[in-house]
């Protein structure tokens, strides 16, 4: 990956994942230490470490390692345990798949009434 696709995909992660990590990390650990600044910096370490990673570990192996490092990222940040951290992972990543449903419905619909 060349430097300008890594920073549109640093740009383009941050905006769609950090403020619902943002808001899971408030729900869970609460407000001050689930600051907005720090779900974004977990995206922005996570997206750039997950690059370096992927470029020499593939397969089952790198997605475990890159489990770890975010999850570690999300202890680290929101200053929380492992298994905190791990429900913060999973609450994210359903949140997220409901608000891409939401949005592909919503598309959908904005289709059909303009054809």
């Amino acid at each position: 990956m060349n430097l300008i696709g890594l920073l549109v995909s640093i740009i383009v992660s941050v905006i769609i994942i950090a403020p619902v990590l943002w808001l899971i990390g408030r729900a869970l650990v609460g407000k001050q230490k689930a600051k907005f600044t720090d779900a974004i910096w977990i995206v922005v370490l996570g997206v750039v470490i997950g690059t370096v990673i992927g470029s020499f570990v593939h397969g089952i192996v790198g997605a475990l390692i890159m489990l770890i490092i975010w999850l570690a990222l999300i202890k680290r940040f929101f200053d929380c345990g492992w298994l905190k951290a791990l429900a913060i992972s999973v609450l994210a990543v359903i949140v997220f798949i409901i608000i891409v449903i939401i949005l592909a419905f919503v598309g959908f619909a904005i289709l059909a009434f303009a054809f």
